[in-house]
């Protein structure tokens, strides 16, 4: 009888800790890590053949990094890599027409050779790894994206 109660003690201690963590975990937004080597390797094997064979990984390197500091300017990096809450307020939509057109400014700044198409191409690629990775959310539907 003593095993018995015993045993279901230890269950019912178990079920209350791995409950109250699923709880916990259940809150926390799952971390995506951004890792910019990664980054590039993905959208180079995304590009286009011409788009490849134009663009360096160095000028890739650089395009990246232009778009995550405008990213983040937008709001979509928090500040701190740390758990964050689900508690989504509003919604950061990503304009990738003139997220295109900011790099390609970025890149005439910098002096990179790249034409417009493959910049456009770069942040096609560069949003598809940010879904992949569970950084940035589906493309929004037009109805749904009123916090622009």
């Amino acid at each position: 009888m003593i095993l018995v109660l015993a045993a279901l003690s230890v269950f019912a201690i178990a079920a209350v800790a791995v409950g109250r963590e699923a709880r916990r975990l259940d809150a926390v937004a799952p971390r995506a890590v951004y890792d910019v080597d990664e980054a590039v390797a993905y959208v180079a094997d995304a590009l286009p053949e011409p788009s490849q064979a134009r663009l360096t990984y160095d000028e890739l390197r650089q395009l990246l990094q232009a778009h995550m500091a405008q990213l983040r300017r937008k709001g979509l990096q928090p500040p701190t890599a740390v758990d964050q809450r689900q508690d989504i307020v509003s919604s950061v939509v990503v304009d990738d027409t003139g997220d295109a057109g900011y790099l390609i400014g970025q890149a005439e700044s910098r002096g990179l050779d790249v034409t417009d198409e493959d910049v456009v191409h770069v942040v096609d690629a560069h949003l598809a790894y940010l879904r992949d990775i569970g950084a940035v959310g589906p493309p929004a539907d037009d109805d749904a994206s009123g916090d622009r």
